[in-house]
């Protein structure tokens, strides 16, 4: 079994918690299946549920590469310089990270409202960025936009290999069809 789970801001990416956060076990009512890799709680998005260990391993171990896609709100646009810098990898604390897909995109159509919303501050503008990784380092993503000095706002991830979040509204899931497509890289 496969589930596709548009996860909401400040839930865990799992089902129990000591400290009385939100989890999945809020939202996901089926039993026996664990989460395909991570997403941070502060993050919103695809989040692939199953009870199959392979194909588990397939989609969250990051020597299988593969890609997956966020929307990013960052602070100021990007100049082609921050672009090519995070298409050709950015040096983190833990080391260079592998090159990314990066493009300015327009702010998403389907954009849900975000409780508590992101910070506004009117004398700096915002732009929305698509950015493809194949690795999934803990805040890869928040750390490579600030480290080209453009720090992430709101993060959602729109894709894991050929699934898509699609018009999954945050904390609704639906089970898919486990593609053998998909699941190769």
């Amino acid at each position: 079994m496969l589930i596709a789970f548009n996860k909401p801001f400040d839930v865990l990416c799992q089902f129990t918690d000591s400290a009385g956060r939100r989890t999945l076990a809020g939202f996901v009512t089926v039993k026996g299946v664990y989460p395909a890799g991570r997403l941070d709680y502060d993050s919103e998005g695809l989040l692939l549920l199953t009870d199959d260990g392979s194909l588990q391993k397939r989609i969250a171990d990051p020597s299988h590469k593969m890609k997956k896609t966020y929307l990013a709100q960052v602070e100021r646009v990007p100049d082609d310089k921050a672009l090519a810098l995070l298409r050709r990898g950015v040096k983190l604390k833990d080391g260079m990270t592998a090159p990314a897909g990066a493009r300015l995109v327009e702010e998403p159509d389907r954009l849900w409202p975000r409780e508590p919303p992101i910070r506004y501050r009117r004398n700096i503008p915002t732009a929305w960025l698509e950015l493809t990784i194949t690795e999934g380092r803990n805040r890869q993503i928040r750390r490579m936009t600030a480290a080209v000095g453009h720090p992430t706002l709101l993060l959602i991830r729109a894709s894991i290999g050929e699934w898509v979040l699609g018009s999954l509204r945050p904390g609704a899931w639906e089970v898919r069809r486990q593609r053998e497509s998909s699941s190769r890289t």
